[in-house]
């Protein structure tokens, strides 16, 4: 579990977390993801930021998987005030929220879904080959 530096300067205190690691095109650990997230964040966080956090949780492992040829690394953590998600996969093609026409079902909405509930979303690539991270914040 993370240390955190207190904020007077003190001793270092944990940082509830979960972290995960998802094989190629494993959809049903989805939600298993969300199980954990959910546990996470019981007695911590509001109802209502929990049921978002799942959704958006769920949006972003999904697209990692069905739109990369590897696996997915999740990362979600909690400190007083805010929930941070991470889901790193190995693609470096950068995700772009846009809104689907009609004729594209239920699918290409994701983005648009975190970009629209999250406090605070964004993309971080890394060293080429690595892939990229997808993030977003919640007020807990």
């Amino acid at each position: 579990m993370p240390r955190e530096p207190s904020a007077e300067g003190g001793e270092a205190r944990d940082v509830p977390e979960i972290v995960h690691s998802v094989r190629r095109a494993d959809l049903k650990a989805v939600g298993d993801v969300r199980r954990s997230l959910r546990e996470l964040m019981r007695h911590r966080c509001r109802a209502d930021a929990t049921e978002v956090a799942e959704l958006l949780i769920t949006e972003l492992v999904t697209n990692a998987l069905v739109h990369t040829e590897q696996g997915a690394e999740v990362c979600a953590s909690i400190d007083e005030a805010r929930l941070r998600v991470e889901v790193r996969d190995y693609a470096a093609r950068r995700p772009r929220p846009y809104v689907p026409s009609a004729d594209d079902g239920t699918h290409g909405r994701g983005l648009v879904l975190v970009q629209a509930l999250a406090d605070d979303w964004g993309v971080d690539a890394l060293a080429p080959g690595a892939g990229k991270v997808v993030w977003f914040e919640l007020d807990a």
